[in-house]
This record gives structure tokens, sequence and C-alpha cells, in this order.
């Protein structure tokens, strides 16, 4: 199969789809690999790296979506890429499309194969291409929130680790799955005193147990949301319900009641976000005041650390990749439970059942 790797457009978007050794290991494998100039310059890998491994370089992004049977990517090709996809071309990246209509209809109307990264899911309802990307995420929303509660960053002036005779900073936590228990990691690390809320009995059972009474946790409902979001100085938005929407879990009035210079960070916005006050941001605009609330929104967050970032996906991400070419998606998804899960475009219509009911769009299974 020919496979194309082109270069991230998104803004401050530093990773790239494949490093030097899954391309290497797909040449191996008998395939044939373009990625597109200095693609992965923003990663710390050359054009002679990527030659190296067998690669070959195309000038544009026009040639690799022209020549490439499949395309494996990062985010979700954007407008400008729009009318380079082709029909029965695979698109393998992260899509999210339960918040990107216009993105669904396109991939439908060019009848393009979208397998989305984050919605292959294990039978124990695990999801292994998002959880690097998950854990790079946690881990920044603590560092990132750190950073703004400086008051020099319009923060209310806290060191979240407190000092002796002095008060810890508080932060809370609203998810504990992969993002919320990294972020809690971090928060712990750093000396604050941390709140995780989820509505899953064991799961919160399971953190009480890793972190042996340095953290509580709340079951997550209306009151002790609202309690415990007036309360804390950093707030961590980290809900998922896989290929959903995220549920709006925090209104604009909690969000008010953390008082000037207290801090937002919802990893869940590529999804929608479940912070009611939440909007994407970017890299090159990362935050914005609501009440004086500082909110950082950016979808793509581990793409500043893409060094770190693209080495993790990678690894997580050759597998199928591997197996896409090498039988195409209907016999690969045929032998992988766990990719069927992925398939989310298919023929013209949406074939993930979430995406199509949150969007309105009529749901067509794929059937093996």
């Amino acid at each position: 199969m020919i496979i194309g790797v082109p270069k991230e457009i998104k803004i401050s978007e530093n990773r790239v789809g494949l490093t030097e050794s899954g391309v290497k290991q797909l040449v191996k494998e008998g395939h044939t690999v373009y990625v597109e100039n200095d693609a992965g310059v923003g990663s710390g890998i050359t054009n002679d790296q990527y030659e190296r491994a067998g690669a070959k370089i195309l000038p544009t992004k026009k040639e690799i979506y022209a020549k490439a049977d499949m395309i494996v990517k990062v985010k979700e090709p954007l407008p400008d890429e729009y009318d380079l996809m082709k029909e029965n071309q695979i698109v393998y990246t992260y899509l999210h499309l339960a918040a990107e209509p216009k993105l669904t209809k396109v991939l439908c109307d060019r009848k393009v194969k979208a397998v989305a990264y984050e919605t292959i899911q294990y039978s124990d309802g695990s999801l292994p291409l998002l959880t690097p990307m998950s854990e790079v995420a946690g881990r920044m929303a603590t560092q990132i929130g750190a950073y703004y509660l400086q008051k020099d960053h319009g923060g209310k002036g806290i060191l979240l680790g407190g000092v002796t005779g002095v008060a810890r900073g508080r932060v809370a936590v609203i998810g504990g799955g992969i993002v919320g228990v990294n972020a809690a990691k971090m928060a712990v690390g750093l000396g604050a005193e941390v709140t995780i809320l989820d509505v899953n009995r064991a799961r919160l059972e399971y953190l009480d147990h890793i972190f042996q009474g340095r953290i509580s946790t709340l079951y997550s409902n209306p009151g002790n949301i609202e309690k415990t979001v007036a309360d804390c100085d950093l707030l961590v938005g980290a809900v998922l319900i896989t290929g959903h929407k995220a549920p709006m879990l925090v209104s604009k009035s909690m969000v008010t009641s953390m008082g000037a210079g207290a801090v937002v960070v919802d990893v869940a916005v590529d999804q929608g976000g479940c912070i009611e006050t939440c909007k994407p941001t970017s890299h090159t605009n990362p935050t914005y005041e609501v009440d004086g609330v500082i909110h950082y929104c950016v979808p793509n967050m581990p793409g500043v650390v893409a060094r770190t970032s693209t080495y993790a996906l990678t690894s997580a991400t050759i597998k199928y990749a591997s197996m896409l070419a090498a039988m195409g998606v209907e016999d690969a998804i045929a032998k992988d439970p766990a990719l069927f899960k992925g398939l989310n475009v298919y023929n013209g219509y949406v074939c993930y059942e979430p995406v199509a009911k949150d969007l309105g769009m009529e749901y067509r299974p794929y059937k093996i």
C-alpha cells in the first residue's frame, strides 16, 4: 500500500503521524511511504532521517494526498485539506467527529474510509490510541494551571504546593479516567490538595487505592460538583464518553463562583467541552477570561510537547497502521474487534453510532 504522511497544519501542531521508526517498519513490511517535506521538523525528525528509514519526501501536501491509499495523521483534516481527500482513501487519525459536523459531512461526501484513533476500543472499554495523548494532556493540564495561577499571568498568586504554615492550592478534577489520573498525579506531586469526581464507584475505589489517601474522591453529581468547583483554585475538565460529545457538567455560575484569578483547563474541549464557559482556543492565543476566571481550552495540548507526544503516539498507532496497510480496512476490521470500533465513516455514511446520534446524521452500520 502507498502511505502518505502530511505535515500538520493546525495552529502550533508540531506532532507528525509517524516517527522514522514507524516508517522503517512499514517499509520493511513492503509498503511505500511518502512524507511531506519537513513534516517531522516540529518533532525533531528530519527529512534525512525519514529517507534513511526508507521514506520518500514529497514537496507538497497535494502530492501526498494524490499518491496515498492511506493518510496517517495526528489531527483531523482542516478545510484546506478537504478537497485533497479522495474516494476510498483511508484517513487514519484523531477525528473527534462528534464535535465536527462539517468535517463529518465532507468525509461522507468524498466517501473516505475514516478510522478514528480515539474510538478504537478494547473489550474492557479501554482506548489504546487515546491513552498516550490523554497521559500527556492530563499532566500538561496541571502544569499549565500552575503557570496561570501565578499573579504575573493573571492568576490568584497561588503556589499549588503551598509552603510551611500556608494552605496548599486546591485542584478539582472532573473525570477519573486517564486524563484525570495524570492531572492528579502531577497535582499531588506539586503538593496540592486534590479532589477527583467521577460517576463510577469502582473507579473511585481504584483511585482511593492507588493514591493511598493523598487525594479526596467524590461521586460526581450536581451538588458535589457545585461545591467542589466553588472551593478550588484550578479546575480540570477531564470527562470522556467514548465517541460522544462531552456532557456539560459545570455551569457558568459555578465557574464564576471560583473567583477572579482562578484557572480552568478543559481537556475535554476537543469533544465539545464539559464546562459551559469553554470554547476552543489555540496555542498562539490559549486563554481568555470569564468573570475574571482564566480559561485554557486548547484542543491539541500535546502539540507543544511534540517530541514526547509523537513518539508516544506512533508506538500506539503503528500496530493498526500496519494492519490497515497489509489488509485494507475491510479485512483488518473483520479480524480485529477493537479496530472495528475505530471505523467512523464508510462508503458515504457515518457507521459509528455515537457520532451519528450526536450530529443527527443517518447511522448506517458497517456489516462484516
